[in-house]
């Protein structure tokens, strides 16, 4: 019997790593598509873009693993239903869900791994993505500024007449950071770098006129000439620039550190639930005083507060939700590989499944279904219609409920479509069409 459970476990391994390297493949392929315009436009070293679909690939992996997975069960069991081998063993007294255990054991540890990747390497990844992406996005920065358009950089408009890429002709620059009035440079020529340590960005002009208003007396004005300025245009301070950001978004936490951000946030809410609670008690006593005048102002300022601080405690509301339905993320797709296992074995007997396309095709509309629950639980959960947890694992449930209905179908001999007849039917159809 041990013979049957290595050999049903063996035909998982060849299709699954085939099923991993083409899913992967495939959603990588769309990866490319996105920044394809960023690498022709900045025209990126090729170990930068190395760099970025390396620190792609671990997001890649937590949805092409549990696909793969799914892939594999159906491309095995179909396979096996197909040449009549469970026809075979059921024949022979043999129980096929009874020679499944190994597989669900190797299909428990890969979920723990999941769970591991997904709280360990997942975020640290996305992390460095992020900050990878920050550094594209201001290399060769010349490449960014049109010719005959406005564009923004850090607290700097810019316009050019011409932009070769080399250099600039006709700029004009508004620092807004000047306040009311932002100061304006206008220069004949210049370029715009990134220094050597990739800290900073510097536009070098050259024969222009810097016109700036008096901040205090506004009635003052200054024109100065120069043959050639240096504009520091972005400068990095310890907290970021062009350096790694050490601030990390929802999607670069691991469950601990997500925990731990919903632990200040909930300290948060009973520090503002507090200030609320004195402030209500401020108009309440507002009301007493014999100057009307004054209550008026102190009950307006402090209903204007009173907004501010429960406007304040909604966004850490969200912020909360938006943290548990992370970490509740991480554990229902790691854990819906075992019920993808359940899902593939009944479905790929049932549909005979026996080719690599069919398997592809009907594991990727299940997966789809399942992810597209997946967001709009999250998206739901986010506004507060659903809990965080049933949000994300009630796909989980649903189709662990499936999987339940098909193994009863399956074990009955019930066929829920012979993908061979349909297959013979679309080409005879299209035979027929050709001549």
């Amino acid at each position: 019997m041990r013979i049957l459970q290595r050999y049903i476990l063996k035909e998982h391994i060849g299709p699954f790593g085939i099923s991993l390297v083409m899913v992967t493949f495939v959603i990588l392929l769309e990866q490319v598509l996105d920044i394809l315009n960023v690498i022709f436009e900045k025209h990126l070293p090729i170990g930068m873009v190395l760099e970025v679909f390396g620190l792609s690939l671990p997001f890649i992996l937590a949805l092409s693993i549990p696909m793969s997975v799914l892939m594999a069960s159906l491309n095995a069991f179909g396979r096996l239903s197909t040449d009549n081998e469970t026809t075979a063993m059921k024949a022979c007294g043999v129980d096929v869900y009874s020679k499944t255990a190994p597989l669900f054991v190797l299909a428990v540890l890969l979920a723990l791994f999941m769970v591991f990747f997904n709280n360990r390497v997942l975020p640290d990844s996305n992390h460095k993505l992020r900050n990878m992406m920050l550094k594209i996005a201001y290399y060769k920065p010349m490449s960014a500024i049109k010719p005959g358009e406005f564009t923004t950089i850090q607290n700097y408009t810019i316009y050019v007449r011409e932009n070769d890429g080399n250099e600039m002709r006709g700029i004009v620059i508004f620092d807004n950071s000047a306040g009311r009035f932002p100061k304006s440079i206008v220069a004949e020529r210049g370029t715009i770098i990134q220094s050597s340590s990739g800290t900073s960005l510097k536009a070098e002009l050259f024969n222009g006129q810097m016109h700036e208003r008096d901040k205090v007396e506004f009635e003052k004005y200054q024109l100065r000439n120069f043959d050639k300025f240096v504009l520091n245009i972005s400068e990095v301070d310890d907290q970021g620039g062009f350096e790694d950001s050490s601030y990390r978004g929802d999607r670069e936490l691991s469950s601990e550190e997500l925990g731990e951000r919903i632990e200040s946030a909930q300290k948060e809410i009973s520090k503002v639930q507090d200030e609320i609670a004195t402030i209500k008690q401020k108009i309440k006593t507002a009301h007493q005083e014999d100057n009307k005048a004054d209550v008026g102002k102190i009950i307006r300022s402090s209903q204007s507060m009173l907004k501010l601080k429960t406007d304040h405690i909604k966004d850490l509301e969200e912020d909360i939700r938006s943290y548990k339905v992370e970490i509740h993320k991480k554990y229902a797709i790691s854990f819906a590989i075992i019920i993808f296992v359940m899902i593939g074995i009944p479905l790929g007997m049932m549909t005979k499944t026996g080719g690599a396309g069919v398997s592809f095709t009907i594991s990727s509309i299940v997966f789809l279904i399942y992810y597209i629950s997946l967001v709009g639980g999250e998206s739901l959960a986010s506004k507060g219609f659903v809990s965080p947890f049933l949000s994300m694992w009630i796909s989980n449930i649903i189709f662990f409920l499936i999987a339940i209905f098909l193994i009863y179908q399956s074990r009955k001999e019930k066929q829920l479509f012979d993908t061979r007849k349909i297959f013979k039917g679309i080409s005879k159809l299209f035979g027929r069409k050709n001549r």
